[in-house]
């Protein structure tokens, strides 16, 4: 009963691991830009309706964030998550609109897995030892 979480329609949440990356790889998550990605994300997360618990960034170019969200969040959790930080880092950060083609910050793919085969704890351990190289 302490992991039951009440939201408007349902008395539980699902934790998800999702993973993206920056198209081609290419490493311009900065400690900078890291920190403002960190707030905007708890942002969306609030607005949205969902929680994440950990947000981090892989060697400067892809993201591992542990989320908690209702079941009918589960599909618009990435949308959101991409569609929102991709638009409000090129307004902050135009600069790195130049190291990308097609003005897509974001690769297409993403990677969400529930979390249940794997413990909270494991998968809380592998996103903190993510490592950085700014």
């Amino acid at each position: 009963k302490e992991n039951l979480i009440h939201s408007r329609t349902c008395v539980y949440n699902i934790n998800y691991h999702v993973v993206w990356s920056v198209k081609y790889r290419r490493k311009i998550l900065s400690a900078e830009i890291e920190t403002y990605l960190k707030e905007l994300v708890q942002k969306i997360a609030s607005d949205k309706g969902f929680t994440v618990h950990l947000f981090e960034v892989g060697e400067g170019d892809h993201i591992h964030c542990f989320v908690s969200a209702p079941p009918k969040l589960s599909v618009n959790i990435v949308k959101y998550l991409k569609g929102i930080t991709g638009r409000k880092l090129f307004e902050k950060y135009p600069a790195i609109r130049q190291k990308l083609w097609k003005g897509q910050l974001w690769n297409h793919s993403y990677y969400v897995e529930t979390i249940g085969s794997v413990s909270e704890e494991n998968i809380r351990r592998y996103i903190e030892h993510q490592s950085k190289s700014y």
